[in-house]
């Protein structure tokens, strides 16, 4: 099955040439590749030249997380549309297969697959391994078990795939400050398609951000969230129940998987700035949907669970990757 790759970017040059080196290494090999770069001023583009990459540029001062999308995928010439941020990178080699298998029914418009975190190392330095609150926040969000007629309108750009007779349709909303594959979503289920979330399409995400970047990401999105869902709330209540169920969550389940001291510390800036973002994105707003509001906030519960084996082999990626 044929596919076009969209990859946003902005000084990615660290985490490209590992996306690039994975998506070569794909059981789908008749792949374009498109690099939408907002201004990037390292060697982002520099490591696309390595690969088959069209690049399309976009001004910084023109950028919104939806306006680039829409011109990369106005540039894609396959059916299928995949989108991944620049920061990621495939597990296993059937990556695209697995993400791109749902749409062989013609109603599927939208898939997206699981998203976990870089495990700590010996090898990884410690401002490079994704903190732990963030591990439970991609265990929440992306479980082991796929949903391929999804009823709610989650999902996330960051490994997900798009048929493109439907976004041209309706492209993506360029005013919000993020979330546009939330409300993209949203109209689709309205427009009765399906969405589906396959766990066999796995990436590493890479975020590594401070303390002050954690607060600007949820603070833009609880923005995006209210502009989508105009009814939304998020009370000081709300900000210290959520903060505090979920520091409790996060050190109950570091205890047990013997993580507690080195992501002490992590785990209570992360919740911290994570809700007090929340909460100045949606003050002054109202109620919104349950079902959303547990699957983006609420911790994941205190269930150990282990994710099934699989049979295929993981990509084993060039050192300077590493």
């Amino acid at each position: 099955m044929d596919c076009s790759i969209v990859i946003r970017a902005y000084n990615e040059g660290q985490h490209l040439g590992r996306l690039l080196e994975g998506i070569q290494q794909q059981t789908i090999s008749d792949v374009e590749v498109i690099l939408v770069d907002s201004g990037s001023s390292d060697n982002t583009l520099e490591v696309a030249s390595n690969f088959k990459v069209k690049i399309v540029h976009i001004q910084p001062d023109d950028f919104t997380f939806g306006r680039s999308l829409n011109l990369g995928i106005d540039s894609a010439t396959h059916p299928l549309v995949v989108i991944a941020s620049a920061h990621v990178y495939p597990v296993y080699p059937d990556w695209l297969e697995s993400l791109l298998k749902p749409f062989d029914d013609p109603q599927t418009a939208l898939t997206y697959g699981k998203q976990r975190g870089l495990q700590a190392s010996s090898k990884i330095k410690q401002k490079q391994q994704t903190k732990f609150s963030e591990h439970e926040i991609f265990a929440r969000w992306y479980p082991d078990e796929s949903t391929l007629q999804q009823t709610q309108p989650f999902c996330n750009n960051a490994n997900a795939a798009i048929r493109k007779s439907i976004w041209q349709e309706r492209p993506y909303d360029e005013t919000l400050t993020g979330l546009e594959d939330l409300e993209w979503a949203k109209w689709v289920l309205s427009q009765n398609y399906y969405l589906s979330y396959v766990a066999e399409a796995e990436i590493i995400h890479l975020h590594n951000e401070t303390p002050q970047g954690v607060f600007n990401r949820y603070r833009r999105e609880a923005m995006a969230f209210k502009q989508i869902y105009p009814e939304a709330h998020f009370s000081l209540y709300d900000f210290a129940r959520m903060v505090s169920s979920n520091i409790s969550n996060d050190l109950w389940h570091a205890a047990q998987q013997k993580k507690l001291f080195q992501s002490f510390g992590s785990i209570f800036w992360f919740r911290w700035n994570q809700f007090w973002g929340t909460y100045q994105g949606y003050r002054q707003s109202l109620e919104w949907n349950w079902q959303l509001r547990q699957t983006f906030y609420y911790p994941r519960g205190t269930e150990i669970t282990t994710a099934p084996k699989r049979e295929v082999e993981p990509i084993r990626y060039n050192k300077q990757y590493k």
